[in-house]
């Protein structure tokens, strides 16, 4: 009887080294299948930003580099609405000059979302120095007025968006300015993305995508003209 009762003890011992052992093989189990899911989640994640990159060599969103300044923006904070950032732009002087003696800036100010054209200082030289002058006589404020809203179009509108509205369109994408004015864009042989008045002026895009509080600013290389009657 003793005997039966120690095969018994044995048995049961031996019975719950087992299940022990069952359990310790099936967390490893899991750790092991848990361990190779990652590993292929994290393979799977690398292809996605592989294929991303060799997707954006080949199909890059080029802009003017050559005309484009590496402070041109550098002031701006994505937390400042569009008349600040303008304001503390020294490469947008020019442009925020106009703005106050149009009286817009409290439309720069507003929610918005508003995406704006900014003309850097250089484009406000040679012949359209003498327009700016004429323009800011009080005789040609509305005229001002319509040459400033002119460069605004309404809505968070990104480089990549106005590249998708170019293809899509045979290569010249139309938008609708805050004037109600038409405003073309293209890209030029180097994909860098031009806009064009509606006197057929051109306007490079030197620097794009700046976040404002209330939209978007993109650099812009010349100033854009639309059909004035006075002007």
């Amino acid at each position: 009887m003793y005997e039966q009762y120690s095969a018994l003890t044995v048995n049961l011992a031996s019975l719950k080294q087992f299940k022990h052992y069952l359990r310790l093989l099936n967390m490893k189990t899991t750790i092991l299948i848990a361990g190779l899911i990652l590993n292929s989640f994290m393979l799977f994640a690398q292809d996605i930003v592989t294929t991303q990159k060799v997707d954006s060599i080949n199909n890059p969103l080029k802009l003017a580099t050559a005309t484009l300044k590496k402070t041109e923006g550098a002031s701006m904070l994505p937390t400042n609405d569009i008349a600040g950032n303008i304001a503390k732009s020294s490469e947008l002087s020019a442009f925020y000059k106009a703005i106050q003696i149009s009286g817009l800036d409290e439309t720069f100010k507003s929610r918005g979302p508003i995406t704006v054209f900014a003309p850097n200082n250089q484009a406000f030289g040679g012949t359209m120095a003498g327009k700016l002058d004429t323009l800011q006589r009080a005789d040609h404020k509305y005229d001002l007025i319509t040459l400033i809203t002119y460069h605004s179009l309404s809505g968070i509108i990104t480089a990549k968006d106005i590249g998708h509205a170019i293809n899509s369109n045979k290569g010249f994408a139309t938008f609708i300015t805050l004037t109600g004015s038409k405003l073309m864009a293209k890209f030029d042989a180097n994909r860098n993305i031009v806009l064009i008045d509606e006197n057929g002026g051109q306007s490079v895009i030197s620097k794009f995508d700046l976040k404002q509080s209330n939209g978007l600013i993109h650099i812009t290389t010349a100033v854009l003209i639309p059909r004035f009657k006075n002007l």
